[in-house]
């Protein structure tokens, strides 16, 4: 990510946390936008032009987005294109994660970082529903609405729709993928980061509590739990918090005795 990038994504979730009226309707809107924007080239080249009078993007915001779109939506992509981006798909990615915030700003009581992890390791259990939902070939309303029947009393409004949007605009990339960087995205937005634990039997809940109070006193900030039960994993755990992994398994100190057996 490029240093223009890095700041102009600073300025929009700055701009969404002065916002008022943010539902989960600008959400789906935001998301909306997005789509648009990109799988219009010219679009996209319109709007992250840096060369470009900041006005003359802000009137294309005005005329594309306006009629439709509700005021706190067209103010926070206004406030997308006035940035200046290091690529035209990163401006695309930023609305898109704009959304992602916007979801977890209108749902707040949600439990939506565990629901989305939920949601992301059904995806990676079921090759079948990976390929629906990942391939090119699919037809992205049929895409949505697959989500939402999975969801469907299982998770909130907000969750329902990131994954379905998600699932509508890929992007090359892998729904895992995006399932995972929403997470993260929901829980940076309150103010959280998210911690992976692998263990060989499920936690009980004092251990989760004591595990979470130790990460958040070593990284400074709350840390949520999600818990993935892994029989390779043999005993003790490994915990992944963005790049940084502590593994602490027994499957681990096993292959490093082994290495050292090895010479």
């Amino acid at each position: 990510m490029g240093s223009a990038t890095t700041q102009a994504l600073a300025a929009t979730t700055k701009a969404l946390d002065a916002a008022s009226g943010v539902d989960l309707d600008v959400a789906g809107e935001l998301f909306a936008a997005a789509r648009a924007v990109g799988d219009s080239s010219q679009l996209s080249g319109a709007l992250a032009d840096s060369a470009a009078p900041v006005d003359a993007r802000r009137q294309v915001v005005t005329a594309v987005f306006g009629p439709s779109f509700a005021p706190a939506t067209v103010s926070l992509l206004t406030t997308a294109v006035e940035q200046r981006w290091s690529r035209a798909s990163d401006l695309v990615d930023g609305i898109e994660e704009l959304a992602v915030r916007a979801a977890a700003v209108a749902e707040p009581t949600a439990d939506v970082e565990e629901e989305l992890f939920r949601f992301s390791r059904t995806v990676a259990e079921n090759s079948e529903l990976e390929l629906a939902l990942g391939s090119r070939l699919g037809d992205a309303s049929a895409k949505a609405t697959l989500v939402h029947t999975l969801l469907d009393g299982r998770a909130s409004a907000a969750t329902a729709l990131i994954a379905a949007s998600l699932a509508q605009q890929p992007r090359e990339r892998r729904i895992r993928q995006l399932l995972s960087r929403a997470t993260r995205l929901v829980a940076d937005q309150r103010g959280r980061t998210v911690a992976t634990v692998f263990a060989a039997a499920p936690l009980s809940t004092a251990q989760v509590d004591r595990l979470a109070t130790s990460l958040s006193q070593r990284y400074g900030k709350k840390v949520s739990l999600n818990t993935v039960v892994d029989p390779t994993v043999v005993g003790g755990l490994r915990v992944q918090i963005a790049d940084d992994v502590i593994d602490a398994s027994v499957s681990a100190r096993l292959a490093d005795l082994r290495q050292r057996l090895a010479g």
